[in-house]
C-alpha cells in the first residue's frame, strides 16, 4: 500500500517538475516572440538529430509549455515590440548610423 502511494507521488512530482520547462528555459534564455517554449518544443520534436528520449519528454511537456506560454503572453507582447513602425524606426537609425561614418579615404581627399 505504501509503495503504491510512493510511486504515485513520485510520478506526480515528475509531471509537476516537467510542466512547462521548455517555456521557462526559453523565457530565461532570451528568446523573443510569442510562444517561444512551444516553438522550441516543436522544433525539438521535428528535428531528426534529437533522440527518442528527449522527443518523448518534449511531447509530454508540450501541453504544459503551451499553457505556461499562454500565461506569459502579456509579458512576451510587452517585451517584444514588433510593430511595423518600430521596425522602420530601428532600420532608419541603423542606416543613419552606418551612413554617417566617413571612410578614411574620403577624409584625406582635397
Amino acid at each position: 500500500m505504501m509503495k503504491n502511494v510512493l510511486i504515485k507521488l513520485t510520478a506526480f512530482s515528475v509531471v509537476i517538475l516537467l510542466s512547462g520547462c521548455s517555456s521557462v528555459m526559453s523565457h530565461t534564455g532570451g528568446k523573443e516572440g510569442t510562444y517561444p517554449g512551444t516553438r522550441a518544443s516543436a522544433e525539438m520534436i521535428s528535428d531528426d538529430d534529437t533522440n527518442w528520449g528527449t522527443k518523448s519528454l518534449a511531447v509530454l511537456d508540450m501541453p504544459f509549455t503551451a499553457v505556461m506560454d499562454t500565461l506569459l503572453l502579456p509579458w512576451d507582447l510587452f517585451r517584444t515590440d514588433s510593430s511595423v513602425r518600430s521596425r522602420v524606426e530601428k532600420s532608419e537609425k541603423q542606416n543613419l548610423a552606418t551612413n554617417s561614418v566617413i571612410p578614411p579615404a574620403e577624409m584625406s581627399a582635397p
